[in-house]
């Protein structure tokens, strides 16, 4: 699957990893081997491993090769497992109670998305998400609050779960995604306000152990489908990370009805 600039950064480091790994892996091994073979004096065998050593450097084709071989494989696996994740916990993920849930409720298609209020690229998407939902009604959304960006987007996932108290989830949702500029708790009580919310009873409804737990499940569920960053989106039962520009969504909500 096509994956976004920060995602594929994140795997290239870890493939890095597993590459160097690989090649200190090869040095010691052969030097094992070699060994093995022989007990070879201290001379011998730095001998050995200087040749290996100006092998790897006048040839870093090698390693080249071996970090998209790492890569690949991690991508394999990691796309791999959460797809059998996605698979064995579905109604976790799309039917949790304590999960807000917009569009049609019986819609065709499923969109979750993983998102934090503090996220750019989720304010981003949000103007194609919102034309979406207006002009399609056979769409699901499921609002999974993720906030990965600091103590900051921690309170205002809690404030936003604490607003479906009132009957005003979506509306609070929309409000802070529309917030331009750099967002502080008095923001997200700001933004509350706005909205209708009732300010002093949303502080008490935040503390709700269930909101805490709602949370942590989130960011586990985002751990076990191998989304490392926000937005991320569930379209149908295909994982992808990234924003998406509306022709993109369409493609995908296209590919999700067709099975």
């Amino acid at each position: 699957m096509a994956r976004p600039a920060f995602y594929r950064a994140n795997m290239w480091y870890r493939a890095a990893i597993v590459a160097s790994a690989l090649a200190c892996g090869l040095i010691s091994a052969l030097n094992a081997q070699a060994i093995k073979a022989a007990e070879l004096p201290p001379a011998q065998r730095e001998a050995i491993e200087g040749i290996i050593h100006d092998y790897v450097l006048k040839n870093p084709d090698v390693l080249i090769e071996a970090l998209q071989n790492a890569q690949d494989k991690l991508n394999h696996e990691a796309d791999a497992k959460a797809t059998k994740v996605l698979s064995e916990r579905a109604s976790e993920i799309f039917d949790d109670p304590a999960t807000p849930v917009g569009g049609n409720p019986k819609g065709n298609v499923n969109i979750v998305e993983f998102f934090d209020y503090r996220c750019p690229y989720c304010k981003q998407v949000l103007p194609a998400l919102q034309s979406l939902l207006k002009e399609d009604h056979g769409l699901r959304f499921v609002y999974m609050e993720f906030p990965v960006l600091g103590s900051v987007s921690v309170v205002a996932a809690h404030a936003a779960l604490a607003a479906r108290q009132q009957g005003k989830y979506e509306a609070f949702h929309t409000a802070m995604m529309a917030t331009k500029g750099q967002i502080t708790e008095d923001t997200v009580y700001e933004v509350a306000g706005s909205v209708g919310i009732d300010v002093d009873r949303l502080k008490q409804d935040m503390n709700a152990p269930e909101i805490d737990q709602a949370l942590k499940e989130n960011s586990a569920l985002a751990q076990a489908l191998n989304i490392h960053g926000t937005p991320g989106f569930i379209i149908g039962k295909k994982i992808v990370p990234g924003a998406l520009d509306l022709d993109a969504l369409k493609e995908r909500i296209t590919e999700a009805r067709k099975g």
